[in-house]
């Protein structure tokens, strides 16, 4: 969960996957200003809203049923070893945070935010047909790539579309960003209770994925119906591809997808290692683009420094991201292995835990989005808060191991939902931040590869937690917790102390 663009300080909303920053504002001849007919707000917000929502909803309601599915011998499950399992968990959650690159890139250069969002959301429903018709690996690989890069589309063109509704004096548009991200954490709140309810109450997963593409369709129908409502600045494309300059990144793409292929064939990618190999491409990716910023002729001396700056805390990003998308892999394992789901003689589906973080989100955004506020230059600097959010994630692991070692379905659910409102603590300390961070730390000149970059971070890690997650077992869970939650400690330590001299190398960005 991520914050709102439109106001880089405020944590009210919580999901980085959907806070891609948007430059977009209407244009002279639209003024929304006097359209108060959504709470306040333009009613095309609605519209955008519900989108939102239902696309959250499928994809977290997706993501919660997909471990249990390629793991479960039973109900239809696929039955594959549950390092791989994770490792396919880790390269999906990687994809899709790449993808939110080529997202912005499709929506600046080729179709306008507008269109990219309408057409991203159509290939987030294909995708989950894909999952609920299509049996066996095929299907997850067909139905996980089209969820993947449709959703990188979705959460880069709709927070573009929601700045396209206020000028920037518009007082409106913190608040309205704030509504619009709600739409977000109630998907993902949803999302999880009904497909999982769906998945334990009929035994099928192919129908939980079903449910998944039925509310994105849901959106969409309700989208399309306001979609006139939008305004016009929405549908242009900022920088548009001189003619044909789009045949050099299609053959790129085209000659990509057939490496990719011809790896499977051969077998040098399988699915213990795709997680491996996506972070492996996300760090070289990262890697070049750290080296852009830091020797381009068009970096000014200050402006390198804050780039240096930004290191420190983009490593620990990636250490937050690594140990934070394990939530939906080993401590989905770890609830259906070794948590005491049986509440009154009713046993809760599995699922059902992936709808705590979001709703600890819900409860904690406006009140740390008050604290900020309320402490202004007394709050912790960024550097401190980056240093919190990876220390926090440590400390939510080490929170595992009262009950490490146990047998069978032992742990209660309380420690769990403890467990996981740690998760959300650190994540409101980090997440937000790391959003608002990119758009203010980046040379004047590369505002977009900076923030293109922390989406890397987030990107990385998320394909390093499939890749650690595949070390995870029950016999030896102790271990793996403490080890985890040590490193992140210590390195959210060693950040810490290092903060005065990365304040000093932000030049002036706090």
């Amino acid at each position: 969960m991520t914050t709102t663009p439109g106001s880089p300080d405020d944590p009210a909303a919580a999901d980085p996957a959907d806070g891609a920053v948007s430059t977009t504002t209407p244009d002279a001849g639209e003024d929304f200003s006097a359209d108060r007919r959504f709470f306040g707000h333009p009613l095309a917000l609605a519209n955008l809203f519900s989108v939102e929502l239902w696309e959250r909803f499928s994809f977290y309601g997706m993501q919660a049923v997909m471990t249990l599915y390629l793991y479960y011998t039973t109900q239809g499950g696929l039955g594959l070893d549950k390092g791989e399992a994770t490792s396919i968990i880790g390269a999906y959650g990687g994809m899709v945070y790449l993808a939110c690159v080529g997202g912005a890139w499709v929506a600046d250069r080729v179709l306008g935010a507008e269109r990219t969002l309408f057409l991203s959301a159509c290939v987030v429903m294909l995708g989950h047909i894909a999952l609920a018709v299509l049996p066996g690996l095929g299907g997850v690989a067909v139905g996980l790539v089209l969820v993947a890069f449709g959703s990188g589309g979705v959460k880069t063109a709709a927070t573009s579309v929601v700045g396209s509704l206020y000028r920037r004096d518009d007082p409106r548009a913190d608040a309205g960003f704030s509504i619009f991200y709600m739409g977000v954490n109630i998907g993902a709140l949803v999302g999880p209770l009904l497909t999982g309810l769906t998945r334990a109450g009929l035994e099928s997963f192919h129908l939980a994925f079903g449910l998944a593409a039925v509310g994105m369709a849901l959106g969409l129908a309700i989208y399309v119906t306001g979609r006139k409502n939008l305004p016009a600045s929405a549908s242009a494309v900022p920088n548009p591809l001189a003619p044909g300059a789009w045949v050099r990144p299609v053959a790129g793409v085209v000659a990509a997808a057939v490496v990719v292929v011809l790896l499977f064939v051969f077998d040098v990618l399988t699915p213990d290692n795709l997680s491996t190999a996506v972070a492996i491409v996300v760090a070289l990716i990262a890697i070049a683009l750290f080296a852009l910023l830091l020797t381009s002729h068009r970096v000014t001396s200050d402006e390198r420094s804050r780039v240096r700056s930004f290191i420190p805390m983009w490593l620990a990003s990636v250490v937050f991201w690594s140990l934070f998308q394990q939530q939906f892999s080993v401590v989905e394992i770890y609830a259906d292995e070794r948590l005491n789901r049986v509440l009154g003689g009713w046993e809760m589906p599995t699922e059902f835990v992936n709808s705590l973080e979001p709703f600890f989100v819900i409860v904690l955004a406006p009140i740390f989005a008050v604290l900020w506020t309320k402490l202004g230059e007394r709050a912790p600097s960024t550097p401190v808060k980056f240093a919190l959010g990876a220390g926090g994630m440590g400390i939510a692991f080490l929170l595992f191991l009262p009950w490490a070692g146990g047998s069978g379905n032992s742990t209660p659910v309380l420690a769990l939902v403890l467990i996981l409102l740690v998760f959300a603590l650190a994540e409101m300390c980090l997440s937000p931040v790391g959003l608002s961070l990119s758009t203010r730390i980046g040379p004047s000149l590369f505002r977009s590869q900076t923030v293109a970059l922390f989406y890397l971070s987030v990107s990385l890690g998320s394909a390093l937690a499939g890749t650690l997650a595949g070390f995870y077992d029950p016999s030896v869970e102790g271990a793996y917790f403490a080890s985890l939650g040590v490193v992140a400690l210590v390195l959210g330590g060693l950040l810490f102390g290092l903060s005065p001299w990365i304040r000093k190398a932000m030049r002036g960005v706090r």
